[in-house]
């Protein structure tokens, strides 16, 4: 996988990508896709002669865009999918039914591995809910992508396939960084694995468990466990808090 891509360079890249929603019917298609599309750094989407002329400022649109309301205020409607690809040199359709003539159908994957390394401005054009894309239009796109589903079921919702085909064309472009996860525990050192284990033994006898006159080798047993599990000094706070109350309850047991 190619190196994540810097701020700028994203920045770059998302103008220079734009999604082409045609004759969008459901509202909360059109909201969760721009949702989909900020998630990957997107933000250029087109509809096509949506059925709701307003559909951009219907709530279920801004619910489902779920923060996403700045791709919805800067997205735009056209009449045909000819003007939604003004300025656009690599158009892509999306199909999942196989067509007897236009361009070849590839998974997303094969095609945007070549396409990343081009300097093209790319749109990637998607049909209406119910239909998918008419063939005129397919016609009308330099490629064709079909995502790989179970051939049995390969039923994708509207929303799905945007974010789906965003992921898999942010990839080919670099990717993002994953987010560094919070640093990792202090890990206990031989001396505090040393008082717990002490700790334990005075519980162990107190609880009956350990005889000092026969420990056998549990103790260092309990020594290697606890090496192995490499423990943090939270840990041994807790495993330690944990002895002194058993301790306490024996004393009260026996003192009931």
């Amino acid at each position: 996988m190619p190196d994540p891509i810097p701020a700028t360079r994203a920045a770059t890249v998302a103008d220079a990508t734009r999604f082409v929603l045609v004759q969008p019917s459901h509202a909360g298609n059109v909201g969760a896709a721009a949702r989909a599309m900020k998630v990957m750094g997107f933000d250029d989407l087109v509809l096509v002669a949506p059925r709701h002329a307003g559909v951009l400022a219907m709530p279920e649109t801004v619910s489902r865009a779920s923060g996403a309301a700045d791709i919805l205020a800067r997205a735009r409607i056209v009449t045909t999918l000819i003007e939604a690809l003004q300025g656009i040199t690599w158009a892509i359709a999306t199909a999942m039914t196989p067509r007897d003539f236009g361009p070849p159908a590839q998974a997303p994957r094969e095609h945007f591995a070549a396409l990343a390394a081009k300097a093209h401005r790319v749109a990637f054009v998607f049909g209406p809910e119910r239909t998918g894309l008419a063939n005129d239009d397919v016609y009308r796109c330099h490629a064709c992508v079909s995502i790989p589903t179970d051939p049995a079921y390969g039923s994708l919702n509207l929303a799905q396939a945007v974010q789906l085909i965003a992921y898999d064309w942010r990839q080919a472009l670099g990717g993002f960084a994953v987010a560094p996860r919070t640093p990792d525990a202090t890990l206990a050192d031989a001396a505090a694995i040393d008082g717990l284990l002490q700790h334990w033994a005075q519980t162990l006898v107190a609880i009956d468990f350990l005889d000092p006159a026969a420990p056998r080798r549990l103790m260092p047993r309990l020594q290697q466990l606890l090496n192995r599990a490499q423990l943090t000094q939270e840990e041994v706070h807790i495993l330690r808090g944990i002895a002194r109350a058993a301790a306490a309850a024996a004393l009260r047991s026996r003192s009931g």
